[in-house]
């Protein structure tokens, strides 16, 4: 019951039923309705909720009214078997599609142009019913990881589009198809909570309840907005992209510029704001936070962000406003002293703010190289999950041009003694990574220590992979590697064996009973460094008794991001372009994710030709949800190619210098 009589109700296959597998997203679903229906000021529509496990279901879930729809792993939790991230997945996914009973059904857009304000709004406060369901998680702030700055990717290419269009733009199926990505979920979720950071969060709820009053069980043709907001937020609907802010803490100038991820690229999509917006910006001095400043033109001086020596600003604090920042030579240098001597001062989220938008304001050619890997020497001294995983999401987009390179040996030696103190930690901690912290963000940065140090070859993390490993395979019926670490261990172990390796994890996937466990071995068994291995894995993606339906385009994604496996899966993909599509194309929202895998470590001008080609050749067949990923590859593998060009040594001297 939620606070009225409301029927709550889990099915799933029985087996699951019976071993409690639903016994989590229960417990969670009266707590997280509770919080929406104060949030919404407005009783759940409904007198029932049932919430039902598909073995078979291509989505992630689906929000049909009373009776959503889910895959097993976003549903379905086993404590002996599940790792603490599939617990986090349940929370937010159900929470997401709970939110969707009031915006999205109670409320209705009014056609599939504005498909970000139902499925924008959902993405942001699906991490405030989970967090009312874990107050413990501290998960609000993990939106900048998996939404803001996978919507940063994509939004600083020319290809990217506004959040909201004409209608007459969107109406094929195909065209609907495309609207369901990165921009409208996850931009939409960072502009919402833009706005509900500059309105003050009781003040954007109460606007949602306007809106559900005046629409419920109609259509709403756009959110109904103040006039001054309305002004505000059109700039950041209605024309594609985000800005890069520009401090000169030398006099005090603020100026703003559309943020592009290759800097010579023509934007030829014309925007009535001239690529200009209305930024609200929260800053801080080394001495505390400082009032709000809007930049509400190109450029502006605000005094008080002039500053003398041995202070520095940082804006975006709480990394609330969606734009980057970028400060000049000598302000850069005082947050990196910061960074070095006492990290503490600059806020955890705003840690990982520094490593990500260094990076990727060298990535646009806007700061030195240099200066974005040096962000990375406090490393050493960081226990905390976001910034860690920040930064391994920057140095991963290294390690995917640099990994077939020179580059890629003084790369791990670097990053092998950055993360040795982290897992030095962990094994300090854990009694010889025996047991697990019981902080749940101190959970995940305990896998980031076992996989990196493994990544990078510090010694002793293989060994104790392969020996937990080899223990599991002489008692295949007691399996005592933590859940939490099973993911890491499974793939390193499988990279590091052969055939028979392979097949005992072929073996316990076809066993497996609970989903969240198969996913974890489906997902090894791409790992094998064995091409034939990978041959043959990609062909059972074809057969339905083998690898499901729907799994079969994450399955070749995996296979891709092995390097081993990347031109393999990329050939398999091409040779069978037709035969997918058509099995498995149209209407998936799965195509787009499929094309960012395979062509995510492209670099090259063969690569970018064949590239070409690869749309060319299919321009009959098509490319569904795929079609603007596809250009998206073609712009991100140009913009690489230039980069390295200009950035290449300058990176593998870095290396070589810190390596020493």
């Amino acid at each position: 019951q939620a606070s009225r009589n409301v029927f709550v109700r889990i099915w799933a296959r029985q087996k699951a039923i019976k071993g409690g597998q639903g016994d989590y997203a229960l417990s969670i679903t009266q707590p997280i309705m509770e919080f929406f229906e104060k949030y919404y000021n407005t009783d759940y529509p409904l007198s029932k909720s049932d919430q039902i496990a598909l073995p078979d279901f291509s989505a992630g879930a689906m929000e049909n009214w009373g009776l959503v729809t889910y895959r097993e792993t976003a549903l379905l939790y086993d404590p002996k078997t599940s790792a603490n991230g599939n617990k986090q997945r349940i929370a937010t996914v159900v929470s997401h599609e709970l939110a969707h009973m009031w915006f999205g059904n109670l409320v209705t857009l009014k056609w599939w142009n504005d498909l970000w304000l139902n499925e924008g709004f959902a993405s942001y406060v699906e991490y405030l019913g989970a967090d009312y369901a874990e107050p413990t998680w501290n998960i609000k702030d993990q939106i900048i990881l998996y939404d803001m700055y996978r919507a940063f990717a994509v939004d600083s290419l020319v290809s990217s589009h506004p959040l909201s269009c004409k209608e007459e733009e969107v109406n094929k199926p195909a065209e609907i198809s495309q609207m369901f990505n990165t921009i409208s979920y996850s931009k939409g979720a960072a502009v919402l909570r833009m706005l509900s950071e500059f309105l003050t969060e009781p003040v954007f709820a109460k606007g949602l309840t306007v809106n559900l009053t005046l629409y419920a069980v109609d259509r709403t043709p756009q959110l109904k907005l103040p006039h001054r907001v309305h002004d505000i937020m059109n700039r950041w609907i209605l024309q594609m992209g985000f800005p890069v802010v520009t401090i000169d803490t030398g006099t005090g100038n603020v100026s703003q510029k559309h943020f592009l991820l290759e800097p010579n690229s023509v934007v030829e999509k014309p925007s009535e704001f001239n690529y200009e917006w209305y930024i609200p910006i929260n800053w801080m001095k080394k001495s505390g936070e400082q009032d709000q400043l809007w930049l509400l033109q190109k450029s502006a001086v605000h005094k008080p962000m002039k500053v003398s020596r041995g202070q520095w600003v940082l804006a975006n604090v709480n990394v609330s406003g969606y734009y980057r920042v970028n400060y000049d030579l000598e302000n850069w240098e005082r947050l990196l002293s910061q960074l070095n001597s006492n990290h503490q001062i600059i806020p955890v989220i705003n840690r990982a703010q520094i490593l990500d938008d260094a990076f990727n304001l060298a990535r646009a050619s806007i700061i030195n190289i240099t200066l974005a890997l040096r962000t990375t020497k406090y490393l050493s001294l960081e226990k905390e999950y976001i910034p860690w995983e920040a930064a391994l999401r920057s140095l991963n987009s290294l390690f995917l041009v640099f990994d077939r390179s020179d580059v890629y040996g003084a790369m791990q030696a670097y990053l092998r003694n950055q993360v040795k103190p982290l897992f030095d930690h962990f094994t300090s901690i854990t009694g010889n990574w025996t047991t697990v912290p019981l902080g749940h963000n101190d959970q995940f940065t305990q896998i980031i220590a076992l996989s990196l140090a493994c990544k990078t070859g510090l010694p002793g993390c293989r060994d104790i992979i392969k020996a937990w490993f080899r223990q599991w395979m002489q008692d295949p019926d007691n399996n005592k590697i933590h859940p939490n670490l099973r993911s890491t261990v499974y793939c390193y172990a499988i990279a590091a064996g052969g055939v028979e390796e392979w097949d005992f994890g072929w073996r316990m996937f076809k066993k497996a009973t609970v989903a969240a466990e198969a996913v974890k071995l489906r997902s090894a068994l791409a790992c094998t460094r064995e091409p034939w291995l990978l041959n043959r894995y990609l062909e059972y993606t074809l057969d339905p008794e083998k690898i499901r339906k729907q799994d079969a385009t994450s399955t070749i994604g995996s296979i891709s991001s092995n390097i081993v496996g990347q031109p393999l899966a990329w050939n398999f993909v091409r040779a069978r372009w037709e035969y997918l599509f058509k099995v498995y194309g149209t209407g998936s929202f799965s195509f787009s994710r499929l094309i960012n895998d395979i062509t995510a470590r492209f670099c090259t001008s063969f690569e970018l030709s064949e590239l070409k080609q690869f749309q060319k050749d299919n321009a009959d067949v098509g490319f569904g949800s795929g079609t603007q990923a596809l250009q998206q590859a073609i712009e991100k593998t140009t913009a690489k190619i230039k980069w390295l060009e200009d950035n290449k040594q300058q990176v593998l001297q870095w290396f070589i210098s810190q390596s020493a």
